[in-house]
């Protein structure tokens, strides 16, 4: 019998080398053949279901063909169930691993670095979104094939469908919020208020989506700051959307001058400093008098731009050349105040100076 425990026990080992060699070799050569990555991320996803599959084969393999080679009297050398959890956990992770390397092969066909990407972000929240849905899935499947191994899990696992109904209802109060932001987090995939890298403004803050998760939204300010979000928030509350149809955005800056300002000089020079800088997308050039107090005279320079940040740099440039302008050419224009004197109060400075 010793004799046919080492038998047994070379034939896993070389099961293990084989797989591990197999897929060291050839894997990489097969998967090119199906799918070549074009990306970074494409290639680590390759690696990393490489390596599931070198331990998953083995894992997986191994309980179907140990009645054919084990003896009757090994039993997985006292240790079944354990090797049957392991099959059950490298399996999942194969699984897992999988479902990553078909995202980026499937959003591969989907480039976000063109200007118009709108149904680009539209595709990689929709996807990222499933797939986070899907592992949850897999674990809970793998975890429930896992206690139904062992005899006492089963027994409590019955205990707790009698008292299914109790059980829900009270489960479903005290995890109200959290299957709130998950149908939330349905909603939000599928009618899409808010996408991948859209630009929005939040809680008086600017910046991006950087993810989207099963219950909550992380998003990136312009300072490099992260706000946390619950999912529903963007359900329940208001918020701005720059690029929920596109990208292209208008700029506004405000100058206030003198009431001696030549307006028509300064549209000359706005257009000037548009159609000079790469930063305008040469669809709105406008310059108005938007409004006049008893001191200063509000100009408003109306511009376009192919997004938000390009719209920033573009605002700070009309800014920066408009006052060098009117330093220049019409220092007179600038704010000023004005004191009328009558001659009475003007004998009456001439004689305390």
């Amino acid at each position: 019998m010793e004799r046919e425990n080492l038998i047994f026990i070379g034939i896993a080992l070389g099961l293990l080398v084989f797989s591990h060699v197999f897929l060291w070799l050839l894997f990489p050569r097969l998967a090119n053949l199906v799918y070549k990555p074009r990306s970074e991320k494409g290639k680590r996803s390759i690696r990393k279901f490489s390596n599931a599959l070198k331990w998953g084969l083995f894992f997986a393999i191994f309980p179907i063909i140990e009645p054919f080679f084990s003896p009757p009297d090994l039993d997985y050398l006292g240790q079944k169930p354990f090797f049957i959890v392991l099959a059950i956990i490298t399996i999942s992770w194969i699984i897992i691993e999988f479902s990553n390397v078909l995202r980026h092969a499937f959003l591969e066909n989907f480039s976000s670095n063109k200007e118009d990407n709108l149904r680009e972000r539209r595709m990689l929240t929709q996807v990222a979104f499933i797939r986070k849905l899907f592992i949850i899935l897999v674990v809970i499947v793998a975890i429930s094939a896992i206690l139904m191994n062992f005899e006492s899990a089963r027994k409590l696992g019955a205990g707790l469908l009698t008292s299914a109904g109790i059980v829900g209802i009270i489960v479903g109060l005290a995890a109200q919020k959290s299957i709130a932001n998950l149908l939330a987090g349905f909603q939000i995939a599928f009618t899409q208020p808010i996408r991948i890298d859209d630009v929005v403004v939040v809680e008086n803050e600017w910046g991006k989506i950087e993810e989207i998760n099963l219950t909550y939204v992380v998003v990136k300010i312009w300072d490099q700051r992260r706000l946390v979000l619950p999912i529903n928030y963007f359900i329940e509350q208001p918020f701005q959307n720059w690029t929920r149809t596109t990208a292209d955005i208008w700029g506004t800056v405000f100058m206030y001058v003198d009431h001696t300002v030549p307006v028509e000089n300064l549209k000359v020079k706005l257009k000037e400093i548009l159609e000079g800088s790469p930063l305008w997308d040469k669809k709105v050039q406008v310059l108005q008098v938007t409004d006049y107090t008893e001191k200063t005279v509000e100009i408003r320079c109306l511009m376009s731009a192919r997004d938000s940040p390009t719209a920033f740099d573009l605002r700070c440039l009309v800014r920066e050349k408009m006052l060098e302008h009117l330093q220049q050419q019409y220092p007179e224009s600038l704010p000023k105040s004005r004191v009328l004197l009558t001659r009475e109060e003007e004998k009456t400075a001439e004689e305390n100076r």
